[in-house]
């Protein structure tokens, strides 16, 4: 009895333990749980056939449960709530106007869903905080049958870097678990990795997409949730950066406090920091514990049990009809168990890569696949890639990214294209390549305008006629309004898409890893970050460099130092568009050698009397001082004391 007594107490300490720990990882404050119970809601009440009209602040207030058939447009559910928020409009704006005695039924139900005492003020404020939530319980549940193929290498993963498997859960807000998921700004796979984060961790190109494959984009997460915990220092603020960026995240907790979560999902007023933003992590507490208690909302469910796989490693470049054959399966089996190769592989205009590793179900081939892939002839094994003679344009593609990534002039492109702009392509393009030879003469395929243009920047992008994404758990909502006059919108539940939202919307989701602060201060000063010259400011604001040196007192030929700051001259250009021009570059500048490199890790150093970081970044490790300063974004790198711990990213070579 005393054995048993004894194990008793073991496993309820150590159950407690775990409940301490994970309460201690994922705060709830009390002003949030009225949050996480709204999404828990969400998630588990309101099916993707309906959905909730609520204030957008606060989450208490759900005016309506609205019907919403099943394949109604995106254009109609915007009509429709529309037409149901004008009506609560209405009747707040009669509230607002402090009018408490002698009202109807449905005035009375609307004021008793805010506190005893509302304010006039508040309530005016209510009418252009309306907003459309739709709900995503059959959804949740899908993701978790899904999530039970890949649960078990998530928690490997996560457990090998020390991040909390709870954060398995991100998933179901993310992508419901849907490896097929692609959002608006081109995020894709379970993890909704964007190309420009993904290709720090992954190999993102027209050959392989690793983020669509569950396995390998889990082991890029693992690394990215471990790095925004070693910038930020908590996991809340972490899981914040995840959706709206380092950047961003550090901002907010200079502005309130690294622990003031509550103050900054309620108060933080960053451009960017939309609806989506602030209720990212009140989103993952509410997936994290109905992920926990799957049982209780939703009875029976049976997550998938895990594939068991055979792998193989290629050292040669084979066509994979050739593999197939080999392996006895269909081209179709062994592309849904290894999505990360892309189309190109399957249509014939590129052989499977070497360095790839395969993937196969154990029960779908007989005997050891290390020995049905050494039967291929000598015929179907190649040292080289087969060259690239076309491009299929896909959203957030530019024509000069198209060039840099094939080592080719945009003036190229633009003559084998017969292009009439070079800053108008569109998605589904094919964009011929060198390799391919000049056009057959024929008439020039005319180009459809791009719905997005970038004039400022000069930056060709492409039109947005692609399909709306697909499990998208949060939407943000219209910018809010002024003085609590509704706002005039076309949609519930979206970003307006005009120029600058949607340009900064592409820019800052490729900047997500970065923790530098590109935006000009209310002084109207800069930190001058790596890679940066008076030269290049004086570019973007449109000015002479002596004008810049001028009210910055700098002598002629004075260099700017990293982490200087600087004052501007904005009389001829808009903050927003001076912030535009200076991510953009950043953002291509790292495009550029994330498509050569990945990052596989990161290494601790313990400076010593005299070592220099510049030395020990550029010499011994290899990293670029940009990417050095990401990983140390706190560092004065001009006054590094002996015994200071510094980290470095470790870098694979060319991809």
């Amino acid at each position: 009895m005393t054995s048993l007594i004894r194990i008793f107490l073991t496993i309820l300490l150590l159950t407690t333990s775990v409940a301490r720990a994970d309460s201690e990882d994922f705060p709830i404050p009390a002003e949030l749980q009225r949050d996480v119970q709204f999404w828990t809601n969400i998630f588990t009440i309101y099916s993707t056939s309906e959905g909730a009209l609520h204030d957008n602040r606060n989450l208490a207030v759900v005016y309506e449960r609205m019907d919403m058939p099943a394949g109604v447009s995106r254009r109609e559910r915007n009509r429709r709530a529309q037409k149901r928020r004008q009506i609560y409009q209405s009747i707040l704006r009669t509230l607002a106007a402090g009018k408490r005695s002698g009202l109807s039924e449905e005035e009375q139900r609307v004021l008793a869903l805010w506190p005893s005492g509302v304010s006039n003020n508040e309530l005016k404020a209510a009418l252009g905080r309306i907003r459309y939530q739709q709900g995503l319980s059959d959804r949740f549940r899908q993701g978790l049958v899904r999530a039970g193929r890949w649960r078990n290498h998530v928690h490997e993963q996560f457990e090998k870097l020390g991040v909390p498997i709870e954060l398995s859960a991100l998933p179901h807000v993310e992508s419901s678990y849907n490896p097929d998921a692609r959002s608006h700004v081109g995020a894709s796979g379970i993890w909704q990795f964007t190309r420009g984060t993904g290709r720090r961790f992954m190999q993102v190109d027209h050959v392989l997409d690793e983020r669509n494959d569950p396995f390998l984009a889990s082991e890029a997460a693992a690394k990215l949730l471990a790095y925004n915990y070693s910038i930020t220092g908590n996991w809340p603020m972490a899981i914040t950066a995840y959706n709206h960026g380092l950047s961003g995240a550090r901002r907010a907790m200079r502005q309130f406090g690294d622990h003031a979560y509550a103050k900054i999902m309620r108060e933080y007023r960053g451009r960017t920091f939309g609806f989506a933003s602030r209720n990212f992590y009140v989103a993952f507490l509410a997936a994290k514990h109905v992920d926990q208690n799957a049982e209780k909302y939703f009875p029976g469910v049976k997550p998938e049990a895990p594939i068991e796989y055979q792998t193989y490693t290629l050292d040669k470049y084979v066509p994979v009809a050739a593999m197939a054959k080999a392996l006895g399966i269909r081209e179709r089996d062994l592309r849904s168990h290894n999505p990360a190769l892309q189309a190109t592989v399957f249509q014939g205009s590129k052989h499977l890569p070497k360095g790839f590793t395969i993937r196969v179900p154990q029960r779908a081939i007989s005997g050891s696949i290390e020995e049905l892939v050494g039967q291929l002839p000598a015929t179907q094994l190649f040292n080289e890639q087969l060259p690239d003679l076309f491009h299929r344009v896909v959203r957030g593609d530019t024509l000069s990214e198209i060039a840099d990534a094939y080592r080719t002039r945009v003036s190229t492109l633009v003559a084998l294209n017969s292009l009439g702009s070079r800053h108008r392509i569109r998605i589904g393009q094919q964009i011929r390549l060198p390799a391919a030879g000049p056009a057959p003469k024929a008439k020039p395929e005319v180009t459809p305008p791009a719905s997005v243009e970038v004039a400022a920047g000069k930056q060709p992008t492409v039109s947005s006629d692609d399909t709306e994404a697909i499990a998208a758990a949060i939407e943000d909502e219209p910018a809010e309004s002024v003085a609590g006059e509704p706002a005039e919108v076309t949609e519930i539940g979206a970003i307006a898409d005009d120029i600058t939202s949607t340009v900064r919307g592409v820019i800052q989701s490729s900047l997500l890893s970065d923790p530098s602060d590109y935006d000009v201060a209310a002084d109207l000063t800069i930190e001058v970050h790596p890679l940066e010259t008076l030269g290049h400011y004086a570019d973007w604001l449109g000015i002479r460099t002596q004008r810049l040196r001028d009210i910055n007192g700098l002598s002629f030929r004075t260099p700017v130092e990293v982490g200087q700051r600087i004052k501007l001259d904005l009389s001829k250009i808009d903050v927003a568009v001076f912030e535009q021009l200076r991510s953009e570059y950043h953002r291509e500048q790292q495009d550029e050698f994330f498509r050569a490199h990945t990052i596989t890790g990161i290494r601790e150093h313990k400076i010593r009397r005299g070592e220099s970081v510049w030395i020990l970044s550029l010499r011994k490790y290899g990293v670029p001082i940009w990417l050095f300063r990401q990983y140390n974004p706190e560092l004065d790198l001009h006054s590094v004391r002996p015994g200071r711990i510094i980290k470095f990213p470790m870098l694979d070579g060319e991809a």
